[in-house]
């Protein structure tokens, strides 16, 4: 998995496993003789298989120095043993090419001759090229200006449990009605698990907490898994002071900076709103695919082997 050229952390097994009663595992391994070529991290349910629901991401893990041939026949052998299994249809949620060591869009074709349905299209909002991005909007200074006017002070801690407590819970169960994808003890789990690939910076305010946001760091792109901060963000400026800080000091040399999607709906309805914040920052559209490919079209990709 270290070696992939198109993986991240996300796929470590230690990673995954944190929420293992919650899927059926059902990951699969290509080999080319002895040698370890592909990995399909996936889950079943029922007579489907899905690139893994509990990763935000998935598709083919593939080895650096692979060609495109071995992909193609790795592809259709897994299509062909999952037909063999019973199952009738594989959903793949493609990984964004930024994450990615080398060009790997390999699977990307093969799902065009496969006949795939493309089934949801996520918007996310991306910064390229941190170290030359200059903030232009003057919404998101006045806001800076604000957290600096009223003293905020930010901390990067390894306890997660001031944030979730005091800050995202409450604040996702106000607005929308939800839980956190993680609850605190899995997300203190994988933070312990994964020290320096998980994050957490918290915003003060007189030594109380106001904001702060969760970040999945990778060797190009950080990525903002959750930001929340309480009914004073206006009056603070907690967030836009928040980021100010973690775009143009502590991650300024990252080439991307991630702040995900703003859909719901999967994937048809927008928050313009914060779609407008995350773009304000300099934010720009990226999106997330997701493919069915039939297990039975198989066969379809003999025309390019």
């Amino acid at each position: 998995m270290l070696r992939a050229k198109n993986a991240t952390f996300l796929f470590h097994r230690d990673f995954m496993s944190y929420h293992k009663e919650r899927f059926q595992d059902y990951s699969l391994l290509a080999f080319k003789g002895k040698r370890l070529i592909a990995i399909l991290p996936a889950n079943r349910v029922e007579d489907k298989l899905y690139s893994h629901q509990g990763l935000s991401y998935g598709g083919l893990v593939l080895a650096p120095s692979i060609r495109f041939s071995d992909v193609a026949k790795a592809f259709k052998a897994i299509l062909y043993f999952l037909e063999s299994q019973g199952i009738s249809a594989l959903h793949l949620k493609q990984l964004p090419n930024m994450y990615c060591s080398q060009p790997s869009e390999e699977l990307e074709y093969l799902l065009f001759i496969a006949k795939a349905e493309l089934t949801r299209v996520d918007l996310s909002s991306t910064i390229h090229d941190l170290q030359n991005l200059k903030i232009t909007s003057s919404g998101r200074k006045d806001g800076a200006r604000k957290g600096n006017k009223h003293g905020l002070r930010i901390k990067r801690t390894t306890d997660l449990s001031d944030f979730w407590t005091h800050i995202l819970i409450p604040q996702l169960q106000a607005l929308h009605g939800v839980n956190p994808t993680h609850s605190l003890e899995e997300i203190q789990k994988l933070q312990d698990r994964f020290p320096d690939e998980i994050v957490q910076y918290n915003v003060y305010y007189k030594d109380r907490i106001v904001g702060g946001s969760t970040l999945f760091v990778t060797p190009k792109v950080v990525h903002t898994q959750y930001i929340a901060a309480n009914e004073e963000r206006q009056k603070l400026g907690t967030l836009d002071f928040l980021f100010f800080h973690l775009i143009h000091e502590e991650f300024k040399n990252i080439r991307y900076f991630d702040f995900g999607i703003s859909n719901t709906n999967q994937g048809r309805k927008l928050n313009n709103g914060l779609l407008y914040w995350k773009e304000s920052f300099g934010g720009k559209a990226q999106v997330h695919r997701f493919f069915k490919v039939l297990t039975k079209h198989h066969y379809l990709i003999d025309s390019v082997i």
